[in-house]
């Protein structure tokens, strides 16, 4: 019986390494922003921290998608991610009143970051799809008819 391709190859290890950062990046931002000012944009300094909590999901989601359990809370966690990039990059054009003060991660769709918080949900989605629930499945099937 043969097992199924190890998902931490290649481009699934890029993107596991680029989420990393992105989690660790958010994450201190956001501290950051709320310990030292967070009166002066709650919301913002909020969507920071948000953003952080959904970058440390999907990097762990993604690092254990080869279960039917963490390959559905990667969808969850990039889709949320992208829906954040989406909705908090056009408010920050629409209502720059929100972000005036300090931007998030998301604002102008991630421009802070050289738009890798727009790039990096769809490269991840990619990479869920590519994989498909096959290989999930097959995971699961290796495990299941193991004597462990």
């Amino acid at each position: 019986m043969s097992s199924p391709r190890p998902r931490m190859t290649g481009i699934g290890r890029v993107l596991v390494i680029v989420y990393a950062i992105m989690a660790l990046a958010a994450t201190g931002r956001s501290l950051v922003q709320i310990i030292e000012d967070f009166e002066a944009a709650p919301v913002a300094y909020t969507l920071s921290a948000f953003a952080a909590a959904v970058y440390i999901v999907a990097t762990v989601a993604l690092v254990r998608a080869g279960s039917r359990g963490w390959y559905l809370v990667a969808w969850i966690a990039i889709c949320v991610e992208l829906a954040g990039v989406l909705i908090v990059g056009t408010l920050s054009f629409v209502a720059p009143a929100l972000f005036a003060h300090d931007a998030t991660v998301w604002s102008g769709y991630g421009y802070g970051y050289f738009w890798v918080p727009l790039i990096l949900p769809v490269l991840g989605l990619w990479w869920l799809v590519k994989g498909g629930r096959e290989g999930v499945e097959a995971a699961v099937a290796v495990e299941e008819g193991s004597s462990w």
